[in-house]
C-alpha cells in the first residue's frame, strides 16, 4: 500500500477505515428503525411467553387431566386480589410490603458489608490474602444451604430470613469490590498522596468510584440470588405473611391460580428492581467514567 501513488493511497486507507469503522449512515438506520423495532420486540416477547404459557396449561390439562392455571385465570385472581381481597389473612399489598422489607433489610446489611470488606481488603493485601479464601467459600455454597444454621442462630422468625439474605448478598459485593479496588490504577493514587489525600479521601474520591463498575456488577448478581434467597425462605423460616408464604400455602390449599398470581408477582418485582434501579444506574457510572477515560 506504500508503493501506491498518494490519491490512490488515499482512497484505499479510506475504504480500509470505512470497513473497520460502522458508518454514520448505518448507524443511523439502526437508531432511527429502533424506536420502532423495539416496541415490536417487546410485544412480541409478551405474545410469545403468554402464549407458551397458554399452550402449557392446554397440554397439562389435557394429558394429565389436572386444571393447569392460565393466563386470563391468573388475571382475573390477579384483579381480584388487587382489588383488596384477603388472601391468607392478609392483602397482597401486606405480603408485597412485608417480602420487601425483609429483602431490603437483607440486602442493605449485606451490600454494606461487601464495601467495607472490599474497600479494607482491597488496601490491605495482608489482610485480603488471610480472610478472601473465606470470602470465596461463602460465594460457593448455595443460599439455602444456610437455612439450618440460620434456624440454629436466630430460629424461625424474621431475623433469620434476613440473615439468609445478607448471608447471600455479601460475598458477591465483596468479592466484585475487591477486584474493581484491585483494578484501580496506583497513577491515581499517587497523584492523591501528592495532593495531600489522607485515606479516608482516598477512599472517596479515588478507590470507591473506581470500583464503581465491578461493585455495580457484583450487586445486580446479589440482587438476583437475594431476591431468590428471599422467597425460598419465607417458605421455610417465614412468619405467617410474605410472598413466598403465600406460594407454599396455595399449594396446601389447592389455590394454584393465587400461587401463580404470586409467582407473577415475584418475577415481576425482581425485573423492576434491575431494569428500573440496577440497569440505568451501571449505564450511567460506566457511561461517566468511560467519558473520563477519554479526556
Amino acid at each position: 500500500m506504500l508503493n501506491l501513488p498518494y490519491g490512490k493511497r488515499k482512497i484505499t486507507l479510506g475504504i480500509v477505515a470505512a470497513m473497520l469503522t460502522p458508518g454514520r449512515t448505518d448507524v443511523t438506520k439502526r437508531n432511527g428503525g429502533g424506536r420502532l423495532v423495539r416496541p415490536a420486540y417487546s410485544l412480541a416477547a409478551w405474545v410469545f411467553g403468554i402464549g407458551l404459557w397458554q399452550i402449557v396449561a392446554w397440554v397439562v390439562t389435557a394429558a394429565r387431566g389436572v386444571p393447569f392455571p392460565t393466563p386470563l385465570e391468573c388475571a382475573l385472581g390477579l384483579w381480584n386480589l388487587l382489588g383488596g381481597s384477603p388472601f391468607l389473612d392478609h392483602s397482597i399489598y401486606h405480603h408485597v410490603s412485608v417480602s420487601l422489607m425483609r429483602w431490603m433489610e437483607g440486602f442493605c446489611l449485606g451490600l454494606s458489608g461487601g464495601l467495607v470488606y472490599a474497600l479494607v481488603a482491597g488496601w490491605a493485601p495482608s489482610l485480603r490474602n488471610v480472610t478472601m479464601p473465606t470470602v470465596e467459600v461463602l460465594q460457593l455454597i448455595p443460599g439455602l444451604a444456610w437455612i439450618p444454621v440460620a434456624i440454629l442462630l436466630f430460629g424461625l422468625n424474621h431475623t433469620a430470613t434476613v440473615a439468609l439474605i445478607a448471608l447471600t448478598a455479601f460475598p458477591a459485593v465483596a468479592i466484585a469490590g475487591v477486584m474493581g479496588v484491585r483494578s484501580v490504577d496506583m497513577r491515581y493514587v499517587r497523584a492523591g498522596r501528592m495532593c495531600g489525600a489522607g485515606p479516608v479521601t482516598l477512599f472517596a474520591t479515588v478507590f470507591l468510584p473506581g470500583a464503581l463498575p465491578h461493585i455495580l456488577s457484583g450487586l445486580r448478581i446479589a440482587l438476583g440470588a437475594a431476591w431468590r434467597v428471599l422467597v425460598a425462605a419465607e417458605m421455610i423460616v417465614g412468619s405467617g405473611d410474605g410472598l413466598g408464604y403465600a406460594v407454599i400455602q396455595s399449594r396446601w390449599t389447592m389455590d394454584y391460580v393465587s400461587a401463580f398470581v404470586c409467582i407473577a408477582i415475584i418475577a415481576a418485582l425482581g425485573l423492576g428492581l434491575e431494569r428500573l434501579v440496577l440497569t440505568p444506574l451501571e449505564r450511567r457510572t460506566v457511561g461517566c467514567w468511560e467519558v473520563r477515560d477519554e479526556h
